[in-house]
Parts: C-alpha cells; structure tokens; sequence
C-alpha cells in the first residue's frame, strides 16, 4: 500500500488528478492511500461537495494553499467536528475503473482489419470485438477482391491474414485467367493481387503469352468474351485457302481451313494465305512482232490452281508475278518464229507450245496450268486495211475464175445444142418454136397483115421443109 502525505489543498486535487490518470493508464492500483490534514481534508471535501452542487458550467477557481492545521474558514459550508477525531486521517480511496473500449460487430462475410495511427494491427474475422477507440476499422466484402490500404508485404507478415488471403502474382509477359465457381470472371494483368478465400471457389489459370499459340484447355467461349479481346490476335482461314503461320518472320506450320487464336505479346505472329481454288491469269494487250516484222497485239489467257503453299509462298516471292512473266516469254519466243500468215493460220498452236513451255516452269512456283489458249489477235488500223484488201482480191480472183468457167460451160454447152441442131431439122424448128414461145410470153397482142396468104406464110414457117 502507498501512503503519501499532504499539506495542502491543491496537493489533495494534485494527487487525486494523479490517481485518475494513474487508473486510466493502467499504472495506479485502486488501493492507493492518500493521507492528509484534517483541515485540508475538510476543505477539500467541501469543495468539491460545493462545485458539485453548483453550476457545472460556472468556473472555480482553486483556493489559495492552507497550511497545515489552519483553522476552515467561511469560504466553505460548516462541517461537523465530530466527522473527523484524529489530527490526520488514512483514507482508502476506491477507484471505479472506466472501461474505454468499444464494441463492435463484424457480419459475416465481411473482413475487418484494424489500424491504430496508421499501423496495422490485426485482423478481424466475422464476430464481435472490443476495440480501442483510437483505432479505424476497415471493413471488407471477402467476395471481391482485396484492396490493400498499405504494402501487401507488411500485411502479409500476419500469418492469421496471410491464411485468409490467396495471392496471386503474375509475371511479365504472362496473365492469369480468374474463375469463380467454373465460370470466367476477369483477367488479370502483370501484378500482385489478393483476393479473400471465401465460400465461392476462384481458381487461378496463369498463362505464358510469349507461348503464342492458346493451349487447347481454354474454352472458344472464353476467348471470344470482351476482356480478353485486346490480349488475342484471331485469324481465319476459308474454306478455299491455305495459310502459312509465321511467329518472329519464320514459319512454324500450314494452317488448314478453320479460325485460328494467338496470344499477343513480344513476338510478331504473321499469317500468309493463298487461294486453292481454279484460278485465271490474263495477257492483255501484249505487243509482239511476227517472224515478218508485222507488229500485233495478243489477248493471251491461262487458267491455273496452287498446288504446293510453300513452293508458292516460301520458296517464291510474287509467284503470279512470275507466271505472267514466264507467258510473255513464252509468247514471244513462239510469235517470233511464224509469219503473219502462220500464226493467222496456226493460232491454236500458240496454246499448246506456251503451256508445254510453262509446264515445268510452274511447277517450281508451285501452281499447275490446267489450261490456256488465245483469246484474239488485234492489228494495226494500216494492216487492217491491207488485209482487207487482200481479202477482197482473193475474193474477187475467186468470183472471176468462177464467172470464167461457167462461161465456159455455157459456150460447151451452146456449141453441142449447135451440132445437134445441125444434123436434125426437126430439133432446129423445136429450137425455134422455144424462142417464138419465150417471145409470144412477152408479147400482149399480135397484128398480122398480109394480103390474105398470113396462113400460107405461117405454115412456110412452121413446116420443116428440107
């Protein structure tokens, strides 16, 4: 037991001042003992009995120091003697401890953590607690995900928290997939992240990006949803094509008809395709002299189909540049040999020596040639005119020697009927009488005048006297 001894009032209120903070901060026991004068106990006894009674919000101000045995003046209300017998009197002050702590309460599925000036303290799961008032209280839904007020670091050094926490890191060149009860919820990016272990299971799926092809696990649904659309480069491959896949400029495979997703990262991923479909390739317009330095103008046309992708797009660059190159070629070397008149004549031979020229040719591109041909030949406007020309003599030499030998015909025929006529009469007058019948059909009337012998002289004539 502590016993302290006073002479005056203000060490009475000094000391009892002393015993409440004492109390509050923990460093004064309730059976702390106090001894003083009686004088200076009555006095201060009164005033306090007289500040109580009083008017709270009225200041006092503290009496002036009382010596020891000073008789009590009328400042103070009258006491009895009676109260106190001894010169000093030991009282055993009993402190009723103030409780400062609050109550609160954490419902479930909440979190709370608490910081006192900043610094982290503990966690608090669902439940009540008595906490200091000086302390903040976060509270947090364990159904999303947790935001750290301070380094992730420090509060990890709680290992109660670190439990409750799932903590997900993601590197460089790397994300993770987040889903909540089998179904896709986000995607999280290169980072720290903590998220509460609650009654929902979230599961985690870290994948490498810089591994451009999609692991087959993930669903097509998953990749087509609209977070993750800035992270996957898609291509398609129709039904009629082929491609070749190429990550950092060198090829990695053929790609086959079908939708194709890559992850996008660091490396350059490409795509080259190509048609398998029949294709045609047209000459138009080509410029070439003939063998007799007649200049024309050809409409050549080839029809052919991709064969082999990576002859095509690998090994060749611009391979249809290449195979309209190689019909020019091949169109020149073959006009040059014929006149004007042999290739007019000859034109389906052009189609046949290009594409057994090109045969083997176009295998190296690749392609194949199912077939060719010549479309027109265009002249000159001059030599237009003089093949025109040319046409109409022959025609004409045609018509004439025709005209000729049918006049011949007709002069062989006249001087057989001659002949004939000539040896029999009788034929003679039938001749004649043809010719008075074609005459008489031209003729509408006939006059005939002649002294009365007209029959005898028609009868001379139609007789056939020798």
């Amino acid at each position: 037991m502590k016993v302290e001894e006073t002479g005056s009032v203000n060490d009475c209120f000094g000391k009892y001042g002393q015993s409440q903070k004492g109390f509050e901060t923990g460093q004064a026991s309730s059976d702390t003992r106090f001894v003083f004068s009686r004088s200076v106990l009555l006095k201060s006894l009164s005033m306090l009995l007289h500040f109580g009674s009083g008017n709270r919000k009225q200041k006092h101000d503290p009496p002036a120091e009382i010596k020891s045995g000073e008789e009590k003046t009328s400042r103070f209300p009258p006491w009895r003697d009676d109260l106190v017998s001894t010169t000093f009197i030991e009282i055993k002050y009993k402190q009723q401890i103030h409780n400062p702590m609050k109550r609160i309460r954490i419902n479930a599925g909440k979190i709370g953590l608490e910081f006192r000036n900043g610094d982290y303290k503990r966690v608090l799961p669902a439940g009540k607690y008595w906490v200091n008032p000086f302390s903040t209280i976060l509270i947090y839904f364990d159904s999303v995900a947790f935001q750290p007020p301070i380094s992730l670091d420090i509060l990890l050094r709680d290992e109660k928290l670190k439990e409750m926490l799932n903590v997900v890191e993601v590197k460089d060149g790397e994300i993770a997939l987040q889903y909540e009860a089998g179904n896709f919820q986000t995607v999280l990016t290169p980072g720290r992240y903590a998220f509460w272990k609650s009654l929902t299971k979230v599961v985690f799926r870290v994948v490498n990006t810089e591994n451009v092809e999609i692991e087959t696990g993930i669903d097509l649904s998953t990749l087509k949803r609209k977070e993750l659309i800035p992270f996957v480069q898609v291509c398609n491959v129709g039904n009629f094509e082929k491609a070749v896949l190429f990550i950092d400029n060198k090829m990695e495979r053929i790609l086959n008809p079908g939708t194709y997703y890559f992850w996008k990262s660091t490396r350059e991923v490409s795509v080259a395709k190509t048609d398998l479909r029949q294709l045609q390739m047209e000459v138009s317009g080509q410029e070439i002299l003939t063998k007799d330095k007649a200049a024309l103008r050809i409409n050549f046309f080839s029809q052919y189909k991709v064969v082999n992708i990576e002859k095509a797009l690998i090994e060749n660059k611009e391979y249809e540049k290449q195979l309209y190159i190689l019909m020019q070629f091949a169109l020149r070397a073959y006009i040059g040999t014929l006149t004007l008149d042999e290739l007019l004549e000859n034109k389906e031979s052009i189609a046949e020596f290009v594409m057994r020229e090109l045969k083997e040719k176009a295998a190296k591109l690749g392609v194949e040639i199912k077939d060719c041909g010549v479309r027109d030949i265009i002249l000159p406007g001059e030599m237009k005119e003089i093949m025109n020309q040319v046409l109409v003599a022959q025609k004409q030499a045609q018509a004439n020697v025709i005209n000729r030998r049918e006049e011949s015909a007709s002069t062989r025929s006249l001087l057989n009927t001659a002949k004939l006529m000539e040896e029999n009469e009788m034929l003679f007058k039938l001749k004649e009488m043809e010719y008075v019948e074609k005459i008489a059909e031209k003729i509408g009337e006939i006059t005939v005048s002649g002294n009365g012998q007209v029959l005898e002289q028609l009868k001379s004539v139609f007789s056939t006297g020798k």
